[in-house]
C-alpha cells in the first residue's frame, strides 16, 4: 500500500512552524517552541526530527512524561535512534529514574552515532547519582580520552577524587578545567579545599551555593537529619531556650533553608522572618506556615539593606558556606537590637591559631578564638559556647561550636 505524499502546501506550513520552533528553542523560549513543534506535527505527524525536538523542548521545561510520550513515538518509528535514546535518559534523570537513566545511555551509546565524549560524561553523572563513584570516575576518565576538551568533565573527574581524599590529583583536574574556560571563581573555591597553594576564599561562590541547595530541596530533610544525622539547629534552639532570654519581639533566621528552625524558634517570637539564597529551599520553607516573612538574597545583602531590627538573628549550619565572618558581624551592627541575642553554630577549625579555614569538604571551619575576637571587636558579649556534634561525614562525627552572644 502506498503512502500518499504530502500535501505541498501543508509540507510548507510544516516546516516553517519547525523553524519556528527552532528560533524560539534558541532563543530559550522553550513554550513557544513546544507550541510551533506541536502545531508542526499536527500538519506533517510523525515526522522524527520535529519529535526530537519536540522532547528535548519538553525536556527543558521540566515535563519529562510528556517528553516521554514523544520518545516513545520516535523508538517506535526508530528504534536505533541515538538522540532518542538521550533523552529518554534525560526524561529518566528528571524523573529520578537513574537506574533506567543508564540504561538508555547505554543504547546510546552502543549505536555509535553521537560524539562519545558527552555520552560518557553523562554516563558518568548517572553513576554518581547512583552512588558508584569508582564506575562514575571510569566514565569521566572515557569522556576525556574520547575528547580531552570537555570542562565539565574534568570538573566532576576532580571533584569525585576530592571526596575520594585524592587531592592532588584533584587539584591538577581542577587545573585543567580552568585552562579549559570553566567558571574561574569556582575552580578556585575547588582549588582552594584541596591544596594550600590557593590562598581560601572569604565565603563560597554564591551561585554555586544557591545551585547546590536547589537541587537538594526535595531530599534535604531526609538526608541531612535522617541520614547524616544533623542536628545543629536542635541543639542551637534548645541552648538558647535555656538562656531564658525569652520571648522575643522578631526572629530573624538567617540562611532558613527549608525551615529546619522554624518550629522551634516559633513559640519563643512573636514574628519570624527567614532569608536563604535558594528559592526551591524557600519554597519548602513557606509551605511549614511559620514564618511572617521570606527574603530571597545573600546575609549580608539582607543585613546592609533591611531597615528591619530584631532582637533575635539564628544561623544554623550557615557559616559553613561563609569562611570570612566580619562582613557578617559589620552588617548585624545596624540590625540586632540592645539587648538581643545573636546565635549560631560552626564547625571547629583543626587549628586554633586559624581564623577559619576551608576543608576538603567544600565547608568552612573556625577557631573559637576567631569568633570570640570577632565578637569583641563588634561590642557583643560571648553568654555561652557549647562545643557540640553538628552532623556525621562519612560516619565520623563533625565538632562543633554553638556561640551566644548578646548585645548589652
Amino acid at each position: 500500500m502506498q503512502v500518499a505524499p504530502p500535501d505541498p502546501q501543508a509540507f510548507e506550513q510544516a516546516r516553517q512552524r519547525f523553524l519556528d520552533g527552532l528560533a524560539a528553542f534558541q532563543a530559550g523560549r522553550f513554550a513557544e517552541a513546544e507550541q510551533a513543534y506541536v502545531a508542526s506535527l499536527a500538519l506533517l505527524p510523525g515526522r522524527v526530527s520535529t519529535l526530537i525536538n519536540l522532547a528535548a523542548a519538553r525536556l527543558r521545561l521540566g515535563r519529562p512524561e510528556q517528553a516521554m510520550e514523544a520518545i516513545d513515538r520516535i523508538l517506535a518509528l526508530e528504534p536505533g535512534n541515538a538522540e532518542a535514546w538521550l533523552h529518554r535518559a534525560d526524561a529518566f534523570g528528571q524523573l529520578s529514574r537513574h537506574a533506567d537513566a543508564l540504561a538508555s545511555l547505554d543504547r546510546a551509546l552502543k549505536l555509535r552515532t553521537l560524539p562519545a565524549g558527552p555520552l560518557w560524561l553523562r554516563h558518568g553523572q548517572t553513576l554518581q547519582a547512583l552512588g558508584r563513584p569508582h564506575e562514575a570516575l571510569a566514565s569521566y576518565d572515557r569522556a576525556l580520552a574520547a575528547d580531552a576538551g570537555i570542562a565539565q568533565a574534568w570538573t566532576n573527574r576532580g571533584s569525585l577524587l576530592r571526596e575520594m581524599k585524592r587531592g592532588d590529583e584533584a587539584a591538577a583536574a581542577f587545573r585543567q578545567a580552568l585552562a579549559l574556560g570553566a567558571d574561574a571563581e569556582l575552580h578556585r573555591y575547588y582549588l582552594a579545599s584541596v591544596t594550600g597553594e590557593e590562598a581560601a576564599p572569604p565565603a563560597a561562590p554564591g551561585h554555586y551555593v544557591e545551585t547546590l541547595f536547589d537541587d537538594y530541596a526535595n531530599d534535604f530533610d531526609a538526608h541531612l537529619v535522617g541520614l547524616l544525622g544533623y542536628q545543629a539547629h536542635r541543639t542551637l534552639v534548645t541552648h538558647l531556650a535555656a538562656l531564658g532570654r525569652g520571648p522575643f519581639r522578631s526572629a530573624l533566621d538567617l540562611g532558613c533553608g527549608t525551615g529546619l528552625c522554624a518550629p522551634l524558634l516559633k513559640p519563643m517570637a512573636q514574628k519570624l522572618t527567614g532569608v536563604d539564597l535558594s528559592r526551591q529551599m524557600m519554597d519548602k520553607a513557606r509551605a511549614l506556615g511559620l514564618y511572617e516573612r521570606l527574603v530571597h538574597a545573600d546575609i549580608v545583602d539582607h543585613l546592609q539593606k533591611t531597615d528591619e531590627r530584631h532582637d533575635l538573628v539564628t544561623a544554623a549550619d550557615v557559616f559553613i558556606y561563609v569562611g570570612d565572618l566580619a562582613p557578617v558581624f559589620a552588617a548585624l551592627d545596624r540590625v540586632l537590637e540592645p539587648g538581643g541575642i545573636f546565635c549560631f553554630s560552626a564547625e571547629t577549625a583543626a587549628d586554633e591559631s586559624a581564623g577559619f579555614e576551608l576543608l576538603a569538604s567544600l565547608r568552612y571551619a573556625h577557631s573559637e578564638r576567631y569568633l570570640r575576637e570577632l565578637a569583641a571587636r563588634h561590642g557583643l558579649e560571648v553568654v555561652q559556647l557549647v562545643r557540640a556534634p553538628i552532623r556525621e561525614d562519612q560516619r565520623e562525627s563533625i565538632a562543633g561550636l554553638f556561640v551566644y552572644l548578646s548585645r548589652p
